[in-house]
């Protein structure tokens, strides 16, 4: 028993322990509920953005079209089925975090081989697709230009329609896939337009050339006549000339397309009958200039007509050397033929002894178009040279393939005519295949029509026999 005098311990009471409040619960279950939301966003989008960047699947580079009006799910959903991404969700959850969703632009792309989901998004939304390219040569018809156009498998739509002839502009053009022919074809009228109107404006003035048209028209002769750049102003300045003093152009390449029309070309040769014919296109029996272009000339005809070089000259003739000759006077031009027909019958006889070699049947000799018979319409005073009558025929030259070169003579009044006393020369000269008589070696069968456009492969008649110049032997 304990001593009366010792107090009693009494123990301290217990405080009830505080709940944490409902508010405070929310709280903690929000703040841990992002927290874990933010750990995984961020685990989802370092692994998007991984995939984002990694290479493709892609073994080879491929080709693509990304069609016209497809949203970013389908672009998406197209590349991973084509095996160019490997996922198309993650595709289209980055071009809406990127802000490329509304740059991606249909076309037809190439891909590299392993190209990542951020190069072919790039590439998609540069808009730099697939080019092609169509060319137009200078000298092409309206038609012939079409033609190529609607040939292209590229191009869409239907066929598109034949435009004006001079209206087109030579030219190589690139598109896409995707463009339709008629909307190339329009461009191509576009740019001849601006083309013509830039140049329009520099011009210098002549009065033969009064308007656009004129111009276009002159250029697309022109154009046909040389295809040596530095000849077109001098020979626009011939035809020019001719126009001033009232002479008839006499151009073949007219006659051609008085016949052939946006065809271009003959599958024969010019005969006499087609020099007579009365086209008005036909610049032998015309005066001034056909009704319309004859083809669509490029920027240097163009130039040449609206800046020609100022010259005196009236006619020109083939100088042996792929260029031309020219001439103020019918004397001096007959000079230049002589000239021409001693080049033509100094190489016709080399062919000669050289030998030939027998044409198979199936390839057909070239005919012979005779020289035109004087301009019976030329006017009052003007001196015309008739073709001697020894003078072998020659043979035209097909425009699209090889463009006439000769202006044929008709010269002014003030011109002095060829001496009455011998066979006078004619200023008619076809340059681009002329003939020559050439006497045939002992061991040769006589030449009695040469064509004087010498190329191994040219094919020409010797003593009636339709024969091929030879390919030069190298062992010799």
């Amino acid at each position: 028993m304990a001593p009366a005098h010792e107090p009693l311990k009494v123990s301290e009471p217990r405080l009830p322990r505080r709940r944490a409040s409902a508010i405070s619960r929310v709280l903690l279950w929000t703040f841990l509920t992002f927290a874990l939301a933010g750990v995984l966003v961020a685990g989802g989008v370092f692994y998007a953005y991984q995939q984002f960047t990694i290479p493709g699947p892609l073994a080879e580079k491929r080709v693509f079209i990304v069609e016209q009006g497809l949203g970013t799910p389908d672009i998406g959903l197209a590349l991973e089925t084509n095996g160019i991404i490997n996922n198309g969700r993650i595709f289209t959850g980055m071009a809406y975090a990127t802000g490329a969703r509304g740059r991606l632009k249909a076309g037809e792309y190439e891909f590299a081989a392993q190209s990542s989901m951020q190069e072919v998004m790039e590439l998609i939304a540069s808009g730099k697709s697939i080019t092609y390219k169509l060319s137009v040569p200078e000298g092409f018809t309206s038609e012939m230009a079409v033609a190529r156009v609607n040939a292209n498998e590229v191009l869409t739509g239907p066929p598109a329609a034949v435009p004006a002839e001079g209206t087109i502009m030579p030219d190589t053009f690139v598109f896409r896939r995707g463009m339709t022919r008629q909307k190339l074809v329009e461009d191509m009228q576009a740019a001849q337009t601006k083309l013509l109107d830039e140049l329009w404006a520099k011009r210098v003035a002549v009065p033969e050339i009064a308007t656009k048209e004129q111009a276009v028209v002159l250029a697309s002769i022109v154009e046909k006549e040389t295809g040596i750049a530095a000849e077109r102003p001098v020979i626009a300045s011939v035809f020019i000339n001719r126009l001033k003093k009232g002479m008839r152009l006499q151009s073949d390449p007219t006659i051609i397309y008085g016949i052939a029309g946006g065809k271009g070309r003959l599958d024969r040769s010019l005969t006499r009958a087609d020099i007579e014919a009365e086209t008005p296109y036909n610049t032998y029996r015309i005066k001034g200039l056909p009704p319309g272009p004859i083809a669509n000339p490029g920027r240097a005809a163009l130039e040449a007509v609206l800046n020609p070089q100022t010259t005196e000259y009236l006619y020109f003739v083939a100088d042996g050397s792929g260029g031309h000759a020219f001439a103020s006077t019918l004397e001096e031009h007959n000079r230049n033929v002589k000239t021409w027909r001693e080049i033509a019958g100094n190489a016709a006889a080399a062919v000669a002894a050289e030998g030939s070699e027998e044409v198979p049947e199936e390839a057909p000799a070239p005919e012979l178009a005779p020289v035109p018979a004087p301009d019976a319409g030329t006017p009052a005073g003007a001196a015309v040279d008739a073709p001697a009558p020894s003078q072998p025929a020659v043979p035209a030259a097909d425009a699209a393939a090889a463009p006439a070169v000769a202006v044929p003579a008709e010269p002014a009044a003030s011109q002095p005519a060829a001496d009455a006393s011998a066979p006078p020369v004619p200023a008619t000269e076809t340059p681009a295949a002329p003939a020559a008589e050439v006497p045939a070696p002992a061991a040769a069968p006589p030449a009695a029509e040469v064509v004087a456009d010498l190329k191994p492969g040219t094919i020409f008649k010797i003593g009636g026999k339709r024969t091929v110049i030879p390919k030069p032997n190298p062992k010799r």
